[in-house]
């Protein structure tokens, strides 16, 4: 049974405040489906906003680390999802952070998440005419040209919340460092991105895999995750440490693939990235200070440097694959801080800046 209103945490930029309230949920237009939300995590990107560090438009319902059941289809509605497997009403699912024309020149590109008529779960504003659009609400609606996905796998609901963001840009990242199979690939930043792209790195082959991070607690989880070497951030004092215990370990840094985003870190690991060696960026999204680099050693190193930021449905898909074949083959469950709904949604965000889990998770039904 559907309910008539839908419950949700609104969250005022300018106030910096999280409080609850109920609509009526609209009619559906063409096209659109009306999803329960069952499970929402806390995205990184939500607690920045959060706590005031970014902006985001105002006010509106944060959360887009989501996955939720089927309760209604809009007139025209395919009902097919990205795999061309049927959905129905009752199907539990997951769809991609945004909603783009796939005609727009981005999308064309491959880059629909910058298509020009961006839609973002968790990130709009909340309007009359725009509502329910973000995870810390009872139910969503999702918008045409969302790209969905039914998993043919029962994953467990922490789980398949995450894979629309952590495991998707995860994906990207390693679609875009290309193939490393039987490559050394270092993973800087253990976060919850890290520990997934150690484990994605893994199942694709590498031979080694070097996480880096500030915490030991984290670098420890990372073994679990198919980590070979850790190394503390702290302890890499300078370029000819870090070039010495690679060369005690018979390494060299084929793939470097950045979570950290903290430019001191990658201009210490770039100095070590080998001839032919590719760097990916992801962590980058915040304002910081440039790197260093030299455009003489990028030519005569032969280095190929990218960055990404969110993901298209290439690497939507493969992150689905990727938790319906190995969810169990990783502790995937035990990065989510469980035992939180959206009546305590507030004492989630609290638990999430003051203590620092990977993820922490809100069950909504």
């Amino acid at each position: 049974m559907i309910n008539k209103y839908s419950k949700y945490a609104v969250f005022d930029n300018e106030k910096k405040s999280l409080s609850l309230a109920e609509t009526e949920i609209p009619p559906l237009k063409d096209f659109e489906i009306l999803v329960r939300v069952d499970y929402t995590t806390l995205c990184k990107s939500d607690i920045l906003t959060f706590t005031g560090k970014r902006n985001e438009k105002n006010p509106t319902i944060l959360g887009h680390e989501i996955c939720g059941t089927i309760v209604g289809f809009g007139d025209k509605t395919v009902r097919t999802d990205l795999r061309n497997n049927s959905i129905e009403l009752g199907d539990r699912i997951t769809w991609a952070i945004y909603a783009s024309d796939p005609s727009d020149p981005m999308s064309q590109k491959g880059i629909p998440q910058k298509a020009a008529d961006l839609f973002k779960y968790g990130h709009e504003q909340i309007t009359n005419s725009s509502h329910l659009h973000g995870g810390l609400s009872e139910y969503i609606i999702l918008r045409p040209n969302t790209p969905v996905i039914r998993p043919i796998v029962n994953l467990p609901l922490p789980v398949l919340s995450v894979v629309n963001c952590a495991v998707a840009t995860v994906a990207g990242a390693l679609r875009i460092a290309g193939n490393v199979s039987g490559f050394t690939v270092v993973i800087a930043g253990a976060g919850m991105l890290g520990v997934i792209a150690c484990a994605m790195a893994k199942t694709k082959g590498a031979t080694h895999i070097i996480a880096i991070d500030i915490k030991e607690e984290r670098l420890e989880i990372s073994k679990a995750f198919g980590a070979t070497h850790t190394i503390q951030i702290e302890s890499l004092k300078n370029d000819l440490y870090l070039s010495n215990w690679l060369s005690k370990n018979n390494l060299q840094i084929n793939c470097l693939i950045d979570f950290s985003g903290e430019p001191s870190t990658i201009d210490l690991l770039l100095t070590q990235l080998s001839v032919g060696g590719t760097a990916v960026f992801i962590g980058s999204t915040f304002p910081q200070n440039n790197i260093s680099i030299n455009a003489e050693t990028i030519v005569r190193k032969i280095w190929t440097i990218k960055g990404l930021h969110n993901y298209n449905e290439t690497d939507f898909m493969e992150a689905v694959k990727f938790v319906e074949s190995h969810h169990q083959d990783f502790p995937l469950a035990s990065l989510i801080r469980e035992g939180f709904n959206l009546d305590t949604c507030e004492l989630a965000f609290k638990v999430a800046i003051e203590e620092h889990p990977f993820r922490v998770g809100i069950a909504l039904n």
